[in-house]
């Protein structure tokens, strides 16, 4: 049986109350805000209910909030060649955090993890959100009891976001080198990364070497006219 997302809403503000912090409906997409405290009580109930049943975790991914509304390509001021400013680099670029945790100017919740889930039964999705309470350390509950699914999804988002999940059964890098320093998605990450490795014919091995790269910020070319569409010029003189 197909039920609609506007019911849904209600039947979860009805059965869970409190534990959604916000629920939103917009663009035919249900999203919920989850305090990391009820995070797998709220998956638990999601997974089991009769009326629900969201059985498949399609996705789960980490998210770093750190720079939210800044616009590091700003092109309102860039010249059509468009690379000046990453040339002639005339302030500290913004993105700069230095040596820095990254997290000192940065007052509310910086990490979140986002899951996509799937009703075969109803034929609906659904996407819930909760945000980690620390920032310097990063935590919620892993959710591969619930969804087997999440297990390999939870080690992404460790190695990328450096997001711990208590209670998974292997939390370990899945993508980088197990002797990688660093998450690569963080915010504060140089985009140039840190190291960079090649094969050293002398010691027969593979060597890191510090990133030799030099860090610069692009802004893309600007086009504010095209004369392919310009209004004919009788049009304009009208």
């Amino acid at each position: 049986m197909t039920v609609s997302l506007e019911f849904i809403k209600d039947y979860l503000q009805e059965g869970l109350g409190s534990k959604v912090s916000t629920s939103t409906l917009a663009l035919d997409e249900l999203t919920l805000e989850v305090a990391a405290e009820h995070w797998l009580e709220v998956a638990r109930f999601l997974r089991h209910d009769p009326m629900l049943d969201f059985a498949q975790l399609t996705d789960l991914c980490g998210v770093d909030y750190l720079t939210y509304g800044d616009a590091e390509w700003d092109v309102t001021t860039a010249s059509r060649s468009g690379f000046s400013r990453a040339v002639q680099a005339e302030e500290a670029d913004p993105f700069d955090f230095g040596e820095s945790d990254g997290d000192v100017a940065f007052t509310g919740k910086r990490f979140a993890v986002v899951i996509h889930l799937l009703s075969v039964s109803r034929n609906l999705r659904i996407r819930v959100r909760t945000r980690c309470e620390d920032n310097g350390f990063p935590v919620v509950h892993s959710l591969v009891e619930i969804w087997n699914s999440a297990n390999w999804y939870e080690r992404e988002a460790f190695d990328l976001f450096g997001i711990m999940f208590s209670g998974h059964p292997d939390l370990r890098r899945i993508l980088t080198d197990y002797g990688f320093v660093g998450h690569p998605f963080r915010k504060d990450f140089p985009l140039i990364g840190q190291v960079e490795m090649r094969y050293d014919a002398e010691q027969k091995r593979v060597i890191y070497e510090p990133v030799s790269i030099e860090a610069r910020v692009l802004v893309p070319r600007t086009i504010r006219a095209d004369q392919r569409f310009s209004p004919p010029t009788a049009e304009r003189d009208d």
